[in-house]
């Protein structure tokens, strides 16, 4: 059976959620394979909105198997709450239908504090984190210092552990005036949520194997965008993790073979939340308009997100960086209504035309968007489900995103609402 990555292709936010959970009706397992709790996901079914930060979408939906992966950091107290708030919603999250990889690191109440404090005394260069110590936790996991769920089982393995970290993060507190941390408190705090997250540890990478051999579908669900990886992001303005599709490989103990889809996620404008370079963004009456019309706040941090017009380049690049075999367009009605419409089809740096953003950070902010213009449609979208109800420049708009991304369009979403989606290819067909 196909199994099917679905990744952000921009700066996040692109509406993941409505698609994943779109998809994950069809699914018998769904897992999330990097980031912490400061990415999010908001879904709509049947009139009530599900905000979720750490579980997969697919929590939401009885019968389906989630699973958190080994490539994310997890943050214990985070989970147990909003675990709590969906049981407060009516969802049934047990640990026969939510598995957490042994081998997840932990993100500690020192991994918030130190990122805090860094972005604080960082004025002159903010990366613009959500200051919840993912950053920090990933650091520890490459540093081989972290503290993972199949430890919190041992007590002289987890009080190894906190020694090891300890040792680390004393040092760097006391060079940014903090005090030196409680090792009593801290291990108390670990072995008394301990009980309330073991329950929910399994070997994931064998029990994904079983399901897969067993012909169950498996859809990967990443967090944040392709512009936000560590390696291929807007570097240093990004997220700690990979956040392409080859991630869903590793950070679920699975390998690329286990991959048949990979479903890009893609605004039909663009946005970004933080700091960071954005040759598209608009600081006029157009960038307020789409917005406000695009209700654009973060669903983690609340915070208003910049906007500009559809950037092909960026697109384009982030498609073949996750080896995007095709895109879900969302959004499109966001852009009712618009006299003229402009795609970026390039850049302009220093007096020469490229067609891909350049690695270097300050040769990104020198670029200068190149766009075509395109007539926009005065006729609603809102609610479209086949492409007979769209109007003929609105199928225009999408056929030209098409030809400047080099990948076809897969799906086409024209509200929150899960049903108002136009299928053309179905990523979950056999291959």
């Amino acid at each position: 059976m196909a199994n099917v990555v679905v990744v952000g292709a921009q700066w996040g936010d692109e509406g993941k959620g409505k698609l994943v959970d779109w998809l994950s009706e069809r699914a018998d397992v769904i897992v999330r394979f990097q980031g912490g709790h400061n990415a999010g996901h908001t879904l709509v079914i049947d009139g009530v909105t599900y905000k979720l930060s750490l579980l997969p979408s697919g929590i939401v939906r009885e019968g389906k198997l989630s699973v958190i992966g080994n490539g994310v950091v997890l943050d214990p107290w985070a989970l147990i709450a909003e675990i709590e708030k969906l049981r407060g919603q009516g969802v049934t999250v047990e640990p026969s239908n939510l598995m957490v990889a042994e081998n997840t690191p932990l993100i500690l109440p020192v991994h918030g504090e130190l990122d805090r404090a860094r972005e604080a005394q960082n004025s002159t260069a903010k990366i613009g984190t959500t200051g919840r110590g993912i950053g920090p936790a990933y650091e520890d996991k490459v540093g081989r210092r972290a503290i993972r769920v199949a430890d919190l089982a041992d007590k002289a393995t987890l009080e190894g552990r906190i020694d090891r970290l300890l040792t680390h993060h004393d040092a760097l507190r006391r060079g940014l005036g903090l005090e030196e941390i409680d090792r009593a408190a801290l291990t108390a705090q670990l072995l008394e949520v301990a009980e309330k997250i073991l329950p929910y540890a399994q070997p994931v990478w064998k029990i994904l194997a079983e399901r897969r051999a067993a012909g169950d579908r498996i859809l990967f669900e990443g967090a944040q965008g392709a512009l936000l990886d560590i390696d291929f992001g807007t570097y240093p303005y990004v997220t700690s993790s990979n956040t392409l599709a080859g991630m869903a490989a590793t950070g679920s103990g699975m390998g690329p073979s286990a991959v048949n889809y990979v479903l890009g996620i893609v605004k039909a404008y663009t946005t970004r939340v933080g700091e960071g370079p954005f040759p598209t963004e608009l600081h006029d009456a157009d960038g307020q308009r789409l917005g406000e019309r695009g209700h654009e706040f973060g669903t983690v941090t609340g915070r208003k997100r910049r906007c500009g017009w559809f950037d092909a380049a960026l697109v384009r690049q982030t498609c073949t960086t996750s080896g995007v075999t095709g895109v879900a367009l969302t959004k499109l009605d966001v852009l009712d209504g618009f006299e003229t419409l402009k795609i970026c089809t390039g850049y302009k740096l220093d007096g020469k035309t490229i067609d891909h953003l350049p690695i270097a950070s300050e040769q990104q902010r020198r670029c200068e968007p190149i766009y075509e213009e395109m007539e926009g449609w005065s006729e609603s979208t809102a609610g479209a489900r086949s492409w007979a109800e769209l109007p003929a420049a609105a199928v225009k708009y999408v056929r030209r995103v098409e030809e400047l991304i080099g990948c076809p369009v897969a799906l086409l979403s024209t509200s929150p609402e899960r049903e108002d989606t136009i299928l053309v290819t179905d990523p979950f067909a056999d291959r």
